[in-house]
């Protein structure tokens, strides 16, 4: 096989969505936006259905359109972006459920679709999405007379516990909020770890769903393994890859294997990386190129025919640390070149 093998579990992740779920004294959902992070959208969440997710969010209604085929009638599906001027006919065709942004957005959708049920997002300081204090104020009366199902905000600085921004948001939601009588959500993955008082009536899981910090205690759900294509010795003073990006210092065998930044394998990676065979570990030698990678196994005492780059050994955030950026965009920039396989039920 040429192609790498990202193999996915299913097992992992649902009791990572039970870990969360026991921290959340309310409902607790799951975004699965971005193809589910990567991991296959079509596989994931009916997974985290059957667990007993029933609120799921994703960004745009384009992608709601797809988790609705998925999933069928029945649970409800948050789309992030709101009612967007060209979305009605995929809100009104896939019962979707738009968080409201502005009172633009508000007004094109109480009158394109007057019974469909609505989400207002409000901005509490992340200055990206969602009605500022005074529109909220102005607006708020009508939105409440529904069907309204949901006020939502969203943390700039979960990540870091100790950021004072936290504090505020949450005290400007909770201000925005007072006498709402319809659920409330503030916290996705990072924000559920911050405690109760950022928990609300709903949590939105994402990244920790996936196997990814800041939720240090989760389970890892994806190994990517990339198939060796080619070995070759390397004398001292030889190089190798674009540039000479590695030079051997010694007698040196190289494994060329297959995934490169087409797969989402970025660059900056380069010279950087680990790779493992079981628990060995084999470091990336010169240049991340399109297609390949080049790897130093003269200390393997026999070459696999694989090599993980993502596992138990080296998770998402480890690899992401590597390629200087986070593992939100290692996983979501996995390439449609690997075969995914699914694991457990």
């Amino acid at each position: 096989m040429g192609t790498g093998i990202l193999t996915i579990d299913l097992d992992a992740l649902a009791a990572n969505w039970r870990a969360l779920d026991r921290l959340s004294p309310g409902e607790t959902g799951a975004v699965v936006k971005a193809n589910a992070y990567g991991c296959g959208i079509d596989r994931i969440a009916p997974r985290l259905a059957r667990e007993g997710a029933r609120r799921f969010f994703v960004a745009t209604a384009e992608e709601g359109a797809t988790l609705r085929n998925v999933l069928g009638k029945g649970p409800e599906i948050n789309v992030f972006s709101g009612h967007m001027a060209s979305d009605t006919a995929l809100i009104r065709d896939h019962a979707l459920t738009p968080m409201l942004n502005s009172p633009e957005q508000a007004a094109r959708h109480r009158a394109a679709l007057p019974d469909a049920p609505y989400g207002v997002q409000l901005d509490t300081g992340m200055n990206r999405l969602g009605m500022e204090a005074p529109d909220w104020a102005a607006t708020r009366a009508e939105l409440e007379t529904g069907p309204l199902t949901l006020v939502m905000s969203h943390l700039a600085c979960a990540d870091e516990p100790d950021r004072p921004e936290n504090a505020r948001q949450l005290k400007q939601f909770t201000e925005m909020t007072l006498g709402v009588t319809v659920p409330r959500s503030f916290s996705a993955t990072g924000g559920i770890l911050l405690g109760r008082d950022y928990q609300f009536d709903l949590t939105r899981p994402g990244i920790g769903l996936y196997g990814g910090l800041p939720f240090a205690e989760a389970q890892p759900v994806v190994r990517l393994s990339l198939p060796v294509i080619q070995t070759r010795e390397v004398a001292v003073g030889e190089f190798v890859g674009y540039g000479g990006g590695f030079i051997a210092n010694r007698p040196t065998r190289i494994a060329t294997v297959s995934a490169g930044y087409a797969d989402g394998l970025i660059r900056h990676m380069s010279g950087v990386a680990q790779l493992f065979d079981e628990d060995r570990v084999c470091r990336l030698a010169g240049r991340v190129s399109m297609d390949l990678l080049t790897i130093d196994v003269t200390d393997l005492p026999v070459v696999p025919d694989q090599l993980d780059i993502l596992g138990p050994l080296q998770t998402v955030d480890t690899l992401a640390e590597a390629a200087g950026t986070i593992g939100y965009e290692i996983l979501t920039s996995l390439g449609n070149r690997y075969q995914r396989r699914y694991i457990g039920a």
